[in-house]
């Protein structure tokens, strides 16, 4: 039977690359498009802040993108986390039996 731990390393390690992409994908094409912006050249690259949305052509997640994103990086955030807690608690365990 799985423990909770292995449980929650198995979430963490599968949605890791999955969250990832999009993630960087978000930081890198905000953080150009508001450098660009501040130089006044932010009308020249308009498909960067649609990237950044979540319009990729054709394919058009701006209702849900930020959402998927958010609840990944939730995801990640809590299972990182709990994970780490866990680690101390051991280690704290550890060095108390001694």
């Amino acid at each position: 039977m799985k423990t909770n731990q292995t449980r929650l390393r198995q979430v963490h390690k599968v949605l890791a690359p999955i969250v990832l992409l999009p993630l960087l994908l978000t930081l890198i094409t905000g953080s150009i498009y508001q450098i660009v912006d501040l130089g006044g050249k932010g009308d020249a690259y308009d498909w960067l802040l649609d990237w950044h949305k979540g319009h990729f052509g054709s394919l058009n997640l701006e209702t849900i993108y930020p959402f998927l994103n958010s609840l990944g990086l939730l995801i990640m955030v809590i299972t990182g986390i709990s994970m780490w807690l866990q680690l101390r608690r051991r280690a704290r365990n550890r060095s108390g039996e001694v």
